[in-house]
């Protein structure tokens, strides 16, 4: 699959829309290129980001909030300012503990976030 890139130098979140995900999760798909892409997660309280693995390489920083983090066998409790790193084709997941928001990159990109 061929994906047009959407790329700014200068991002502008008042002008992305959130994309409904789960029951309390929403995201903005702010930039990508084919190999890397950022993505911004709304969380509400309690809501949970399934476990789940991929190929792609991810660090996730917690813009706001607070969350209880799976990875692999791991569990830690994050909040605002702290990240994480999910290896590729690791099981991972989180539960939001306070509303937040996190701020996910990519690499490469996700296509199937596009589809």
């Amino acid at each position: 699959m061929e994906t047009k890139p959407h790329l700014s130098v200068f991002i502008n979140n008042n002008n992305m829309e959130w994309e409904q995900t789960d029951a309390g999760v929403k995201r903005k798909i702010m930039c990508f290129d084919e190999k890397l892409m950022l993505v911004k997660v709304h969380f509400e309280k309690g809501a949970i980001g399934t476990l789940h693995s991929h190929p792609h390489s991810q660090i996730t920083h917690i813009n706001k909030g607070v969350f209880k983090v799976t990875i692999g066998d791991e569990e830690k409790i994050l909040s605002m300012g702290d990240a994480f790193y999910a290896p590729p084709n690791t099981m991972h997941g989180a539960e939001c503990l306070e509303e937040g928001i996190l701020i996910d990159t990519f690499s490469p990109m996700r296509e199937d976030f596009l589809k």
